[in-house]
């Protein structure tokens, strides 16, 4: 008999799990069993993939065929919906309990059954093009803007899609999400980024990703990308990443208020699988380092939604730099969630339940624009 986490077990079992992130084939399998047990309402997702011809990157290099992975739910006829996920993670870690059991039943702000809802394994990651599949330390260093530029190329020649009714990504995602809104204006009603800022990768957020990424790269066992089993680094700089940069200081303190507690999560976070492959991993993170929207920021025509977590580790309020962008957007707004026992930080905006309710009341006024 298998037990399956929903609610607040599930949020649970996703903070035990190092660094948040689960091997694909273990993920997939978590959330296909939670899907069953606690978000039967909304439809049953389709994956498929897509091979875009002659994809250049930003660098000039030019793949003849880029695989990119893509999973859907509802009807094609719905309005669409695009759902970007955060960095080492794909289309099927958003369908969690705490994320798509809250948003995508009947009756939910984004109604599977009202909504096409298309969730893309992001180029670099999940079952998506990727280092790992041949190239390793010579596929493209994408950034950002490729990432995006793939989904677009995925939504109007592959689906044929044109206009969104909503752009909404939580933390790489998110950042993806404001490039939408400064790249391509017209082609989407609402954008709701979260746990992002539009501002240059900077200060300890970058800072963090480079000592992560310095980390394996510094281990011999990395071997210039040309390894045979996994750098012992891996596992370690994924740990500390995770615990540094995403949990929470009054969430961590209500789950590890002992010295005893604390070494239990870090054994346990050791303990687990590793990411995949080193590779993929710090070409995820790297696509990060030139990320900056903010010179486009007027351009953007949607309704806004910025959702940010007061107690950010990657994203920390207190600089400004948030309030200071929302100025620039001309139909904007921010939803800052306090901080509390029960928020994880940089986590926290993976569980909707913090924000289903302002997410549904905002897609009320937002206008539907023409196509």
């Amino acid at each position: 008999m298998i037990s399956l986490a929903t609610g607040k077990n599930a949020e649970r079992l996703l903070m035990n799990t190092p660094g948040r992130w689960l091997r694909p084939t273990l993920a997939a399998l978590f959330v296909s069993l939670a899907w069953c047990a606690a978000t039967a309402a909304y439809p049953t997702p389709k994956e498929a993939d897509w091979i875009v011809r002659d994809f250049q990157f930003h660098t000039g290099e030019v793949l003849p065929a880029l695989r990119l992975h893509y999973t859907t739910i509802g009807d094609p006829s719905g309005e669409p919906v695009l759902v970007l996920h955060g960095t080492n993670g794909s289309g099927a870690t958003m369908l969690t309990p705490a994320f798509a059991g809250e948003l995508f039943g009947a009756g939910q702000a984004l109604d599977a059954t009202k909504y096409f809802i298309i969730l893309p394994d992001a180029l670099g990651a999940g079952n998506s093009a990727k280092p790992s599949d041949g190239l390793h330390a010579k596929f493209p260093h994408y950034n950002y803007d490729d990432m995006v530029l793939a989904q677009y190329r995925l939504l109007t020649e592959a689906l044929g899609v044109h206009h969104l009714r909503l752009v909404i990504g939580n933390s790489m995602g998110g950042m993806e999400t404001w490039l939408w809104g400064v790249t391509w204006p017209a082609f989407m009603d609402a954008l709701v980024p979260m746990a992002s800022q539009p501002t240059e990768m900077s200060a300890r957020n970058w800072m963090t990703r480079r000592i992560l990424i310095e980390t394996i790269r510094q281990d011999p066992a990395w071997n210039n990308g040309d390894y045979t089993v996994p750098p012992p680094s891996l596992r370690l700089a994924n740990v500390f990443f995770g615990i540094a940069t995403s949990g929470g200081t009054l969430g961590y303190q209500s789950i590890a208020p002992t010295r005893e507690k604390a070494d239990k999560l870090v054994d346990a976070r050791l303990a687990a699988p590793p990411p995949l492959d080193a590779n993929d991993f710090i070409w995820q993170f790297d696509a990060s380092r030139d990320y900056n929207p903010s010179p486009g920021l007027e351009r953007i025509q949607a309704n806004v939604l910025a959702i940010n977590s007061a107690d950010d580790e990657r994203n920390p309020p207190q600089t400004g730099l948030m309030d200071q962008a929302m100025k620039r957007i001309r139909n904007g707004r921010l939803l800052l969630i306090p901080a509390s026992a029960e928020t994880r930080g940089h986590g926290t905006t993976g569980m909707a339940r913090f924000w289903q309710q302002q997410l549904a009341d905002f897609l009320n006024t937002v206008p539907r624009r023409a196509m």
